[in-house]
């Protein structure tokens, strides 16, 4: 059967965000900044972007949606900080600050999107703290741009603790996926998300299974049974 996208996906957008955070909340360096452009560009945007190529063969919508996105975002990310290199006048707090709100915007309709879906809690939950984790970057950078610069930058450390916690919870469901741990609250070892295509009405097409279905076949049966 087709290799399942899900874990590098989630591994990509994980490990990236949890070091960019890791600098918002000052336990790395300005130094840092190249190794985290770096990382950016290659896994964080190139391996997203490979992981939702994979997912749109599979037939798998929304997974598609997310890890096209968030490669791009990332992508964006590299760009808007190396493009000052060229000659090009770097953006100013506003910009930013619209910039991550839109961001946030996007996110938040992603989140519905796993509530439709009926995806396990981790992945709702990781969607849901990645929406705040925009709105607090944004906020941050709004508030310094109107000149309080001190609870702005607190603003954008708080942001950082919280995306830490965001960038580990999809290190861990990436990890859950492939090495069959189980997920919390507790739920059978599967990815709901990344494994059940949208319908062309937009609803999840899940079948009941066999004892000869694949372990994906009977997660998707799981859910179905106790998502009523």
């Amino acid at each position: 059967m087709p290799a399942n996208a899900g874990p590098l996906g989630l591994a990509a957008f994980g490990l990236t965000t949890t070091l960019l955070n890791l600098k918002n909340v000052r336990l790395l360096s300005g130094g840092s900044t190249s190794m985290i452009l770096a990382m950016g560009m290659v896994f964080g945007g190139a391996a997203q972007l490979v992981a939702g190529t994979m997912e749109f063969l599979h037939g798998n919508t929304f997974a598609c949606v997310a890890f096209t996105s968030y490669g791009a975002f990332w992508l964006s990310f590299v760009v808007i900080n190396l493009l000052p290199l060229a000659g090009v006048p770097p953006c100013d707090g506003g910009s930013i600050a619209a910039y991550l709100a839109m961001w946030g915007l996007f996110t938040l309709g992603m989140f519905c999107g796993t509530v439709k879906i009926k995806a396990h809690r981790c992945l709702q939950a990781l969607f849901f703290l990645l929406t705040i984790l925009f709105a607090l970057l944004a906020s941050g950078e709004a508030i310094v741009t109107l000149g309080a610069k001190t609870f702005g930058e607190a603003v954008g450390i708080i942001a950082g603790a919280e995306g830490l916690v965001v960038g580990l919870l999809a290190i861990y469901i990436a990890f859950a996926e492939v090495n069959g741990w189980p997920l919390f609250p507790v739920q059978p070892p599967l990815q709901p998300l990344m494994e059940i295509p949208l319908s062309a009405a937009g609803t999840p097409t899940i079948r009941r299974t066999t004892d000869t279905d694949s372990h994906e076949d009977q997660a998707a049966s799981y859910i179905d049974e106790h998502s009523e």
